[in-house]
């Protein structure tokens, strides 16, 4: 085991509980800690004081991002080191779509069909959270249907279904 420290910058609660079952357990044996940090009601200064800190530590880190309006990933990288000059290009994940597209990317159809998903899901790489929130079954939370996904997921199909959640794994996992 390596005893290198890795923080991983996250938007929002859907990207935590994500990165918090799925890709923590993935990445384990590569890092001593991981430590997950919300970023999105942080202010500027804070954002910058943390990848400083983390820079000062030779600690490693991810900053995870959808891609949202973007054209293309180059681009929302180059928004992202725009606004933070301490955040390296090679550090930036940009997520296709949004991080329901890696929810989803994890299920086979018959799986699919046993956490309520009655519409069949051509591609996982094009899903915005609108897709995403059309397919939770009508009595169903929000986030128990994603803890059911999260609770069957299988990576190996995840790698296949969903071109940036492949590239991430490729470039972070083992």
């Amino acid at each position: 085991m390596s005893y290198k420290h890795l923080f991983i910058l996250l938007e929002g609660n859907d990207d935590e509980r994500f990165f918090e079952k799925i890709v923590k357990s993935l990445l384990q044996e590569r890092y001593s800690t991981i430590k997950i940090w919300k970023y999105s009601k942080r202010k500027q200064e804070k954002i910058v004081a943390l990848v400083n800190s983390i820079n000062s530590m030779k600690a490693d880190y991810i900053f995870a991002r959808d891609i949202n309006d973007s054209p293309c990933i180059t681009a929302e990288k180059e928004k992202i080191t725009g606004k933070f000059k301490q955040i390296a290009d090679d550090k930036i994940i940009v997520v296709v779509k949004e991080i329901e597209s890696w929810y989803l990317a994890g299920l086979d159809e018959n799986t699919a069909i046993k956490v309520g998903i009655r519409k069949k899901i051509r591609t996982a790489n094009r899903i915005t959270k609108e897709d995403f929130n059309r397919l939770i079954p009508k009595n169903m939370a929000r986030i128990e249907f994603m803890r059911n996904i999260l609770e069957n997921y299988d990576v190996e199909i995840a790698k296949r279904r969903n071109r940036s959640f492949g590239y991430f794994l490729n470039k972070w996992g083992k």
